[in-house]
């Protein structure tokens, strides 16, 4: 299969196509097939041979883009503006518990498209009514998250780059307040938190190497085995792949991981009194 990647209008993130037999040179404009109509992108290089180990096989691209294409584009592009202020005010007039976030027309403008959010289910049959007959086009309305708002918007994370979501992380992952408890981390919401005050979508990919450290190590706290005694766990240092270790004498040692050890039940049975 021949792989060409494409790379949409506001978008850094990379998306797979089928070619086909098409010849395709970078920096090309293309029209491809996406999840609710066609949609225009730039090839950022020439197609690859790859064989393809999804599930799901990637869509195809119909056609190289011409001047008609590109200009049908541009104009529809320019009235998303004013789509978005219409359906502003339809929702205030309707009273409808719903936050506008974009509005896109398919390329070829025979569909608007309206993102929004939400707390709960929105009744939007009227409002599809309504802008229908002012836009005079077919409406869909599409519910998202928060973490999909972040994602179409943009922004700047608290590391300083942009967001993941909106530059190259292809699907969200799984992430809980479990990654930043085993990475050490504060959990003051603004220090865990993202743009779209969901956890750190980055707490999810390192989790893995600081899991696997800590597996079969005492807990912080806990007694630990040393080649220098007994001592209480006082700290992990994962980036330097140390176990930090409070000595009898009351002063602490870094030890590689394989040098600790949990203490057997006849050495907790003989640390009792010392208890």
């Amino acid at each position: 299969m021949r792989i060409v990647y494409v790379r949409f209008p506001g978008s850094r993130r990379l998306h797979p196509y089928n070619a086909g037999d098409m010849t395709v040179s970078a920096n090309e404009i293309l029209v491809v097939e996406g999840d609710r109509g066609h949609k225009l992108g730039s090839a950022v290089d020439e197609p690859v041979e790859a064989q393809w180990e999804g599930n799901k096989p990637p869509s195809k691209v119909v056609r190289k883009a011409n001047d008609f294409d590109l200009k049908k584009a541009q104009d529809f592009k320019l009235r998303e503006t004013r789509a978005f202020e219409i359906c502003q005010e339809a929702i205030h007039e309707l009273q409808l518990a719903m936050k506008l976030v974009k509005s896109e027309y398919i390329y070829d403008g025979s569909k608007v498209i309206f993102y929004f959010t939400a707390d709960g289910r929105v009744d939007f049959r009227e409002l599809v009514r309504v802008l229908a007959q002012r836009l005079r086009t077919r409406i869909e309305m599409y519910q998202i998250g928060v973490r999909d708002e972040a994602k179409i918007l943009g922004g700047i994370g608290i590391c300083g780059r942009e967001f993941c979501c909106s530059s190259f992380l292809q699907t969200f992952s799984p992430v809980s307040i479990r990654m930043a408890k085993d990475q050490g981390l504060s959990l003051n919401p603004s220090k865990v938190s993202g743009g779209c005050g969901r956890l750190l979508c980055c707490l999810a990919y390192e989790h893995e190497s600081y899991a696997t450290f800590r597996a079969r190590l005492p807990k912080i706290g806990k007694r630990a085995v040393t080649p220098d005694g007994i001592g209480r766990v006082s700290r992990y240092d994962i980036i330097k792949q140390l176990v930090f270790v409070e000595l009898e004498d009351g002063h602490e040692e870094g030890y590689e991981k394989d040098k600790i050890k949990p203490l057997s039940q006849a050495e907790r049975e003989q640390q009792k009194p010392a208890e």
